[in-house]
């Protein structure tokens, strides 16, 4: 029996990628519920940002295979790529200009059934 896989993808999100991977390492591979209960708790606002991704991953899941339970359910992959940057300018003293670089990234989230034995 194949074992599918359910994808969940939230793109052009304004955090840098370097500040939201750290939050990302703490969720891999754990069971859904567990993940979703940790990323609440965390103050990072990357926490947020993949606990909507992951939720959405559970909830395409669910709605895709009816046999399901979202105890069954764990993040398999969790990758947090880099995005496009918005150039912003900031004024300084004397007439000068700095560049600001908004950084953006790309969430992906691939939910797995856990097997059976």
């Amino acid at each position: 029996m194949a074992v599918k896989q359910y994808i969940a993808k939230t793109r052009f999100v304004i955090a840098s990628p370097a500040k939201v991977r750290p939050v990302a390492d703490v969720v891999r591979r754990k069971p859904c519920t567990k993940a979703l209960a940790l990323l609440e708790n965390m103050p990072q606002k990357g926490a947020k940002l993949i606990y909507k991704t992951v939720k959405s991953a559970v909830a395409n899941a669910l709605d895709l295979n009816k046999k399901l339970d979202e105890d069954m359910l764990f993040i398999k992959e969790i990758r947090v790529d880099e995005g496009p940057r918005l150039k912003r300018l900031a004024y300084r003293s004397r007439g000068r200009a700095d560049m600001t670089l908004k950084r953006m990234c790309h969430i992906t989230v691939v939910v797995d059934e856990v097997a059976e034995e």
